[in-house]
């Protein structure tokens, strides 16, 4: 009994939650919108860091992925009056979280293969700084299949991608790819 009564007087933080979800976002898909909602539902305020990779070597300028994102979040009824910011960036994930201020790491996970590599990074930025955390979102099933890397070649081949991306994001690959 003494122990529920000294878990009850802890002060609750009254600090935010501050999230970070970082990616590539070449192009951003409705799977990364998904997350972004679901992530919205943990955290009290959501940095959505776009990151630079030019070792990637994205389709899209790191300005283009942001202003593609800022806006499908904008038009996202979901996200409406949420807390979110979109910030470019092209440093060590780990320093750019503690820029932030954030105490937690989102990633998204579309089905186990994706498990392997994202453990990895998780005990990765754990040994750079025990203080933040990383949280696992599950992918809705519609949205576990699809991947940036997919939509591009699909995009490019001049298949429909309007199942995979906001109607923002259509028009911007069928201008990029000229179909």
């Amino acid at each position: 009994m003494a122990q529920n009564k000294k878990v009850a007087d802890k002060k609750v933080s009254a600090k935010p939650l501050i999230g970070v979800y970082p990616g590539t976002f070449d192009p951003v898909t409705l799977g990364h919108l998904d997350i972004i909602e679901r992530a919205m539902k943990v955290v009290d305020h959501l940095v959505i860091g776009v990151a630079d990779s030019p070792g990637k070597g994205p389709l899209f300028p790191v300005k283009q992925r942001v202003d593609m994102m800022k806006t499908d979040v904008a038009n996202n009824r979901k996200l409406k009056g949420k807390s979110i910011e979109v910030v470019p960036f092209s440093k060590l994930l780990m320093r750019f979280v503690e820029d932030m201020n954030a105490r937690v790491i989102i990633r998204g996970l579309r089905a186990v293969s994706d498990f392997e590599y994202e453990f990895q990074m998780a005990g990765m930025n754990s040994y750079l700084n025990e203080n933040i955390e990383t949280v696992f979102l599950m992918a809705q099933d519609k949205h576990q299949f699809i991947s940036s890397r997919f939509v591009k070649e699909i995009g490019r081949l001049g298949g429909d991608i309007t199942h995979f991306v906001t109607p923002n994001v259509a028009k911007v690959l069928k201008k990029r790819f000229g179909t």
